[in-house]
């Protein structure tokens, strides 16, 4: 059976990528406490069909615990929706589903399924309020055993602005970088906001296949600085960039797509641009090789520099994933 801390489907609900990846990040885990060769089925709607999903939720001849991810629930179609509610109503015993969904109208139907059959719920809101930022600044510095003053949330919230996968990076940059409690002064010492522009460059250079130049950009971009954490935040955006640019949902207006992208709406040009030569395949690829970075760099390796390398070589290979 599944791992007994882990409801048989969980939705993670919210626009809030970072929450969301790391709720999903925290099921896995806890899946795997109970059982570490548990087999994880990451999805996107992009990659989903009738066979692909009924394969993996599917139970085992084997007895095989699994869990199986589906992202962006909101955007299946109307028939692999079916699927997903009917098989809500009789979930399998050695399957852990996880439904993220993105909390709007849109497959409120799947929503409104998962919520009637007893699913478990976790909450991804995107913090609007600037109080709802310096709030989530704190707890990150708490969830890292430090403090940081008010002061000091307030600047580094105005240095790197409300995007909150790079208040995470930041803060755990200034996390690893300083001792005791951190003040303004430490901000303002060790974050000047100009270090992160070559960490976009590299990844630039990296979803456009340019190995060379990628690598580079990313050893020079290290020799001055840049904190790892910075370097593969900027890898997770170009390639969520990558995967809304290649495939965009159907019948979303542009200003939509820009804003999932996290990119103002004239630089949709230049990501339709950079997705030439991705494939649905590649995209999942570069995604995992950015989780997996992820936690390479916050403590699971030892060389962040390497797995920094590692990443840009894989996610510039994973571009030409699938072609002919």
């Amino acid at each position: 059976m599944a791992s007994t801390s882990v409801s048989p489907v969980t939705l993670v609900v919210g626009d809030e990528e970072l929450l969301v990846d790391r709720a999903v990040a925290a099921l896995v885990a806890a899946a795997r406490d109970g059982d570490p060769e548990v087999d994880v089925h990451d999805l996107v709607p992009a990659q989903v069909t009738a066979g692909k999903l009924a394969e993996a939720a599917s139970p085992s001849l084997f007895g095989e615990r699994r869990v199986v991810v589906l992202r962006s629930s909101q955007d299946l179609t109307k028939d692999l929706a079916a699927e997903v509610t009917a098989y809500l109503k009789d979930p399998a015993d050695d399957v852990v589903l996880v439904l993220v969904h993105a909390g709007g109208a849109k497959g409120k139907a799947l929503l409104d399924a998962a919520k009637k059959a007893g699913a478990a719920r976790v909450e991804c809101a995107k913090p609007t309020k600037p109080a709802e930022r310096l709030t989530f600044i704190k707890e990150e510095f708490s969830r890292g055993g430090r403090q940081i003053t008010a002061d000091a949330a307030q600047s580094l919230l105005d240095a790197v602005g409300n995007d909150l996968r790079e208040i995470a990076a930041a803060c755990t940059q200034l996390i690893a970088d300083t001792e005791g409690r951190v003040d303004a002064a430490a901000v303002a010492r060790y974050h000047t906001g100009k270090a992160e522009a070559t960490g976009f460059t590299v990844a630039d250079r990296t979803v456009e296949g340019r190995l060379p130049e990628a690598l580079e950009q990313l050893r020079w971009s290290l020799s001055v600085g840049t904190a790892p954490v910075l370097i593969n935040s900027a890898l997770a955006g170009a390639v969520r960039g990558i995967a809304m640019a290649a495939q965009p949902p159907r019948g979303i207006p542009e200003a939509e797509i820009a804003k999932r992208a996290k990119v103002p709406p004239w630089k949709l040009k230049t990501l339709r641009q950079q997705a030439r030569g991705w494939t649905p395949q590649g995209v999942a690829r570069a995604m995992r090789v950015v989780a997996e970075t992820d936690a390479l760099i916050k403590g699971a390796g030892r060389d962040p520099a390497y797995a920094l390398e590692r990443a840009v070589i894989e996610i510039a290979t994973a571009r030409n994933a699938g072609r002919g």
